[in-house]
């Protein structure tokens, strides 16, 4: 509520409460699709506002037609309002970093051209200043094998964006997390920030405040509260586009659509595994029954329950909550970094 009411704010032209505007300072990033740079601002403890808009231009008042067709030199942006005594701007810098690559300069992931490029504003010289360090030091890291080309630019003019823009991951849960998703966002993080490796170079799981963040509600009711969703209203029961299905919070690969088949049961199900290995099977007595919980290695999802009345070669079923999965397409299983497994639809 807070964050709507500084957005009315800025939006009406008026300043918030001096005696809070004297504890609080600014900070404006970009780094492609402004919904994914908000979020996860709006969880760090110490920031009392993110606000999607944009900056960089000379027109004012831009729309967001006006700045996505290019009829305007604005790109999509985020001015955060935090307490400099509860969250420093280095440690928002860090944050920021973590959210897109910096070295595409045409845009971020599917999201291509000028609006879409990564910046950050400084609102003073000690900004600047630790901008730039902090950029000097993630290009010497050795983190990426081109260099780093998001821009370290005065601040200028913020203009908020429509309505419909702002908290888009709260008010627009599932389509903001199948955005993320479809646009490679969420895989480029995993595979260059973490979750960190550790020494045996294998997966390790979130925090569950970062996988809230991360998931959406069904999502980690599944994966991490072992909820099942309801059948026949569920998003993979009755796919039937050629990919694999990889688990939701770690990428794993689980199962492929060469291996689904129409159960009638109305979840997704498969008569085995893609990678046997990624799968782990617990006993489960809950609910005054004993089945056969299946959850993925790595990330310990819990997925679903395999039952013994499918069909050949293997008998079995493995009955999968959509939740707990994420689809690749055949087509975009080299680009997504899949490609080992493109024999299985030559």
């Amino acid at each position: 509520m807070k964050r709507l009411i500084l957005w009315a704010f800025a939006m009406a032209g008026i300043s918030a409460p001096v005696a809070a505007a004297q504890e609080q300072a600014k900070a404006t990033f970009a780094g492609g699709c402004f919904w994914c740079i908000e979020a996860p601002f709006d969880k760090v403890a110490g920031v009392v506002s993110a606000i999607s808009g944009y900056t960089g231009g000379q027109r004012e008042n831009p729309t967001y037609k006006e700045v996505s067709s290019g009829m305007t030199e604005h790109i999509e942006a985020v001015e955060i309002t935090f307490d400099p005594t509860a969250v420093s701007y280095g440690e928002l810098l860090a944050t920021y970093w973590r959210q897109f690559d910096p070295t595409d300069a045409g845009g971020s992931f599917y999201d291509r051209g000028h609006q879409y490029t990564s910046a950050i504003f400084y609102h003073d010289e000690e900004q600047r200043a630790q901008a730039e360090a902090s950029k000097r030091e993630l290009e010497s890291s050795g983190r990426f094998d081109k260099p780093i080309v998001t821009a370290i630019r005065p601040a200028q003019t913020f203009y908020p964006a429509e309505a419909y823009h702002q908290d888009y991951h709260v008010k627009n849960a599932i389509h903001y997390q199948r955005y993320r998703r479809g646009s490679g966002r969420d895989r480029f993080i995993a595979a260059n920030w973490g979750p960190a490796l550790p020494a045996d170079g294998k997966f390790r799981k979130p925090q569950p405040s970062e996988l809230r963040d991360r998931l959406t509600e069904l999502q980690y009711q599944v994966t991490q509260e072992d909820a099942t969703e309801r059948p026949f209203r569920n998003e993979y029961w009755d796919h039937k586009a050629a990919g694999i299905y990889v688990d939701i919070v770690s990428g794993e690969p689980l199962f492929s659509s060469t291996h689904k088949f129409k159960s009638g049961t109305g979840w997704p199900s498969f008569y085995q595994p893609l990678v046997a290995d990624h799968i782990v099977e617990h006993v489960d007595d809950s609910l005054f029954m004993t089945r056969v919980e299946v959850r993925s290695k790595y990330a310990d999802s819990h997925l679903g329950h395999v039952f013994e009345d499918g069909p050949a070669p293997t008998g079995l079923r493995y009955c999968i909550n959509s939740a707990a999965l994420r689809f690749v397409a055949a087509e975009n299983l080299a680009t997504e970094g899949y490609g080992e497994y493109g024999y299985l639809f030559d």
